[in-house]
């Protein structure tokens, strides 16, 4: 009886070094390749082009494969475990870096069922992440980006998201991560908001800005970005006109719509009951996402309700019952916004919510009750955090600093040293800067 070599691979990008792997694991037995799942790499870094499926169809059909199966934990003793291996392949790539603790649970897990490590050496020059690299910097298809967003939720426990008001700002939402053990933590998409559109162009928060142009601007971070765009519809216009709206973003391959559920002239959420906040009747706007759905063409699209209970001073019950109705007329996802500081409305919302809707995502803006891990609002059953105006506020005050410096010190030599980023690092940041 043939011996079994287990394998893991995300198998997004196939390359050399998987060919490479795979013969040489060929070599010791039949070769079980656990297949990475969405789940388990979004934890870590991002999600793979392909999705499980697609990957699995590209992995089976070569030829020293015997059998694909999914691995659902970064970690490889769960199906380690289940599937008792004689033998588990890797790149030597592992004996430094971040990946050592997994390099070691490996090594015990092998111990305990009577299996062996093969370690073979790392092919050099030429790796998944940076042949990735070279195809994020050609961009990224409309319908790839637009159905990312539903795999993201479907994948994480919750998914980040980062507001973004002209292509600088996109990049940074592209491009900043950090390292966290073994795992690498960035935003997953950016947040088209009406707010920071309307205040980058001096003017009031009241729809004052027109879709085009709105949608015009936007393309200055479609261009530059492969990441999944959240936008800020307002109220979504007249019902007529808001299967237009939802057309038009799809086809640039917006991943989803947010539309509020008030009506008249739009006054800011944070104004709270301090403004006029006048909400539509349930059945009115239950129509305008049913009209929204029916024109849409792809099913990956989201249109997501946004409810404004909580702002206008109502109870949570309200609140409720409107969420509950609008994820029956078809609603992707609820947003449920407060500018109550503690965040117990929306604790409460959120679990009342659950108990009688499982499965339809519950996006939070947690601009006042900032407080709150993202941990603690998933474990409320919150699956998407937006950060809708950080980007903004953090400018402003610099730019503002700097301006004061100049004027004060008559020159701009203090200003450069202590608010500004050198010019070479700043043009590193741009895609495609010659440079010297």
């Amino acid at each position: 009886m043939a011996k079994t070599v287990y394998l893991g691979m995300i198998g997004d990008i196939m390359h050399p070094g998987y060919i490479n792997i795979i013969n040489k694991a060929s070599e010791y037995g039949d070769v079980m390749v656990g297949l990475f799942t969405d789940k388990a790499i979004a934890s870590h870094r991002r999600l793979p082009y392909l999705t499980w499926a697609q990957r699995k169809v590209v992995v089976e059909s070569i030829s020293k494969v015997a059998k694909v199966v999914p691995q659902d934990e970064w970690s490889y003793v769960p199906n380690l475990l289940k599937y008792k291996p004689d033998y588990i392949i890797h790149g030597d790539d592992w004996q430094e870096g971040p990946n050592r603790a997994l390099r070691a649970e490996v090594y015990k897990a092998m111990e305990g069922i009577g299996g062996e490590v093969i370690e073979i050496p790392y092919t050099k020059d030429v790796t998944a992440s940076g042949i990735r690299e070279e195809i994020d910097a050609l961009g990224v298809t409309p319908a790839m980006r637009l159905s990312s967003l539903r795999r993201l939720i479907a994948a994480k426990p919750i998914v980040r998201i980062l507001e973004s008001h002209n292509g600088l700002t996109g990049l940074i939402v592209e491009h900043t991560k950090i390292t966290e053990g073994e795992a690498e933590r960035a935003f997953d998409g950016m947040w088209a908001s009406s707010l920071t559109d309307s205040t980058s162009k001096g003017k009031p928060d009241i729809e004052a800005v027109d879709l085009t142009t709105r949608l015009h601007d936007l393309n200055d971070t479609l261009e530059v970005t492969t990441k999944p765009v959240i936008f800020d519809g307002d109220t979504g216009g007249k019902t007529e006109h808001f299967a237009f709206t939802v057309r038009t973003l799809e086809r640039l391959g917006i991943s989803a719509v947010i539309i509020e559920d008030k009506v008249g002239l739009k006054q800011n959420s944070l104004f709270g009951t301090d403004a006029v906040q006048v909400q539509d009747t349930i059945e009115n706007f239950c129509a305008k996402i049913q009209a929204g759905k029916e024109a849409q063409i792809t099913s990956d699209f989201m249109i997501i309700s946004r409810c404004e209970s909580l702002i206008a001073g109502k109870p949570v019950d309200d609140a409720l019952d409107r969420c509950l109705a609008y994820a029956a007329a078809g609603a992707d996802g609820i947003m449920i916004h407060s500018k109550e500081k503690s965040g117990a409305d929306i604790k409460e919302f959120s679990l009342r919510f659950r108990e009688k809707n499982s499965y339809t995502p519950i996006v939070a803006v947690p601009t006042t009750y900032n407080q709150f891990t993202e941990e603690e609002l998933a474990s409320w059953g919150i699956n998407v955090v937006i950060y809708a105006n950080h980007m903004l506020r953090a400018a402003y005050p610099a730019m503002e600093k700097c301006a004061e410096s100049i004027l004060a010190h008559h020159r701009s030599l203090e200003a450069s040293d202590e608010y500004c980023m050198p010019i070479k690092q700043i043009l590193n940041l741009i895609p495609g800067t010659k440079k010297n």
